[in-house]
């Protein structure tokens, strides 16, 4: 009898990741990832142009240049910041961090669908906490779940991919009803682009709150998704051990110097999150005026809570050259992107809203 080598049992119910759909080589407009539509700033394009002569050398492996970089732009120490390949590889460095077999992660659902996966890989147990009716966390029923196995809860604001945030006043009643050796990682991927009044800015609250962390990203208000680079802020003690388990050289030395750049002209990536704001308002203005019901929108994306017409939506979007991304049969997020295709799902709305 052949023996193969066994896997881990933690990855044989391994969710998958459903990447938004990608055009097949007809002309599409891809409004599936919660991309920036927005061109490429002429600084990042010279920082990469000027990094890819180095490339045949190892990057920084502590990221120095980047890490003081970010921690300027916030104004907090660099021991407080952690940087890894995207914010979801910092997520997981912080379970790895925290988590072993036998712990339990809470987090609400849906949510980022990343959360379930990067728990599991841990060996450690997730705990998904349904959304209310309106989209929103149900906190109260998230620090419920809490228990003595409960090492990290992870909330989403705005929350991925139904879109309200969180307030400051109930985060801060949410911290108060936790224990503080519970790490609270505050998912904050699409925080340029909040309007709301009340939206919570983790950041703020970090010198009131040790356990708390938050988590950005360069993917979305400054466009890098394709070089992956993300961060926490936090305490210096939480973090050190984050840090510990990131993989080494884990931020290539384009990322690097574009991640750098990004921030050198962060002005102008606010004015492109300004547009899609402006964008995300019309067509939201539009949406809700044929009759559809769509909860408060504050990242750069909106949702759909359309059951089992799910696939049938996004195959008509599909025909009208739309990608969006379809979430079995539970809904569709829909991203704002070039007006031209924000107007397509306009009218594809106003149809549907008439029949």
């Amino acid at each position: 009898m052949t023996h193969t080598p066994k896997a881990r049992a933690a990855l044989s119910s391994l969710p998958a990741y459903v990447p938004g759909a990608r055009p097949d080589g007809r002309q599409m407009w891809k409004l599936s990832s919660n991309e920036n539509p927005a061109p490429t700033p002429p600084a990042v394009l010279a920082a990469l142009a000027g990094a890819a002569s180095i490339v045949n050398r190892y990057p920084d492996m502590a990221m120095t240049a980047l890490t003081e970089a970010i921690a300027t732009f916030h104004g907090v120490r660099t021991e407080q910041i952690a940087v890894g390949n995207g914010s979801v590889a910092v997520i997981e460095d912080l379970l790895q961090a925290y988590c072993a077999e036998g712990d339990e992660v809470i987090f609400p659902w849906r949510s980022f669908e990343a959360y379930p996966i990067c728990v599991q890989v841990t060996g450690a147990t997730g705990v998904p906490v349904p959304l209310r009716p309106d989209g929103r966390h149900d906190l109260p029923a998230l620090a419920a779940a809490a228990t003595t196995r409960t090492k990290v809860i992870i909330l989403c604001s705005p929350n991925n991919p139904t879109g309200p945030t969180l307030s400051e006043a109930e985060l801060r009643e949410f911290l108060g009803a936790v224990p503080n050796s519970v790490l609270v990682a505050l998912d904050e991927a699409y925080i340029e682009y909040v309007r709301a009044d009340d939206a919570v800015d983790g950041k703020a609250l970090l010198g009131e709150y040790p356990n708390l962390v938050t988590l950005r990203t360069f993917s979305k208000a400054y466009g890098l998704a394709g070089l992956r680079v993300g961060y926490a802020i936090g305490d210096p003690g939480v973090l050190a051990p984050v840090r510990a388990a990131g993989t080494p050289f884990g931020v290539n030395t384009l990322a690097q110097q574009a991640a750098i750049a990004a921030l050198s002209v962060s002005d102008s990536a606010l004015e492109t999150v300004a547009e899609t704001v402006a964008e995300r308002e019309r067509v939201l203005g539009a949406v809700r005026a044929a009759g559809w019901d769509v909860p408060d929108a504050q990242g750069n994306f909106f949702w759909l809570e359309l059951g089992a017409s799910t696939p049938s939506f996004v195959e008509a979007a599909n025909r009208r050259g739309i990608l969006v991304r379809g979430f079995g049969s539970e809904g569709v997020r829909i991203s704002i992107g070039e007006p031209e295709a924000n107007d397509i799902v306009i009218e594809l709305l106003t149809e549907l809203s008439k029949r």
